[in-house]
């Protein structure tokens, strides 16, 4: 029996959102340059995104590339780079089969332009879809994402759009990225590292953490449903005591 027929239908997440971490340490472990982990966490995206959708999860969060990963070396940015776009063509269709939306935050005019292009190309060709909506986060950094919040806001302040005294936490939530998506209720992050690496960092709050030893091309749909078993046996009390939310 899968672990799928154990969730409860009736508790799911509306927002997963996943560091996908560890291609390169797959592809070593098996002697390979770390573009062949990329190359193989592919499926490992296909899968997480086809079984949310089977199950009902609105909103699939993938955390596909940082603003820090363009430290990394030359060769390995231009063939994730390449990867993506690679990827978008082929999965366009397939999103669209599945009612997929696709949409994308982060620093996107940094991407390479052919890659902008297509992801741009894709998230039109998507933007009518209502099954379950896609977001991947490229070039993307959380405190990035706060201080071009903050930037907003005090331009609205010195026009007089705003009081300084009237800003609160639906400013702050009006002038991010996700400003339309709910914040996740799940995250997880694979291959072992306890940290979420400058991830939404606002809309995590109150986000259930999960980590997995697992490698992000052996996160499997079987890897997804342990996650999200485990989420459902966990009693969330946003500050409250167990006896405020039994009430």
């Amino acid at each position: 029996m899968s672990l799928k027929d154990k969730i409860d239908l009736n508790k799911l997440p509306t927002h997963i959102a996943i560091i996908m971490d560890g291609n390169g340490r797959w592809a070593k472990q098996k002697g390979k340059i770390r573009v062949f982990g990329h190359q193989h966490g592919v499926k490992s995206v296909r899968d997480a995104a086809e079984s949310c959708a089977e199950l009902g999860v609105k909103y699939l969060t993938l955390y596909a590339f940082s603003t820090e990963n363009w430290n990394r070396p030359k060769l390995e940015i231009n063939a994730l780079m390449e990867l993506l776009v690679s990827t978008i063509n082929k999965e366009t269709k397939t999103l669209n089969d599945n009612d997929i939306k696709l949409e994308a935050i982060g620093d996107l005019k940094s991407l390479p332009s052919s890659c902008y292009r297509e992801l741009m190309n894709a998230i039109e060709k998507t933007k009518n879809n209502k099954r379950m909506t896609l977001v991947l986060a490229l070039s993307y950094s959380s405190r990035m994402e706060l201080v071009e919040a903050m930037k907003s806001i005090a331009k609205d302040v010195a026009a007089g759009k705003i009081n300084a005294d009237e800003i609160d936490e639906n400013t702050i939530i009006q002038n991010i990225y996700t400003k339309d998506i709910p914040d996740p209720e799940l995250l997880i992050r694979t291959s072992g590292e306890h940290r979420i690496s400058n991830f939404l960092l606002w809309q995590s709050a109150y986000t259930e953490l999960y980590f997995t030893d697992t490698l992000w091309p052996d996160f499997g749909k079987e890897k997804l449903y342990e996650a999200i078993i485990d989420f459902q046996s966990r009693e969330r009390r946003f500050g409250m005591t167990s006896e405020q939310m039994k009430r």
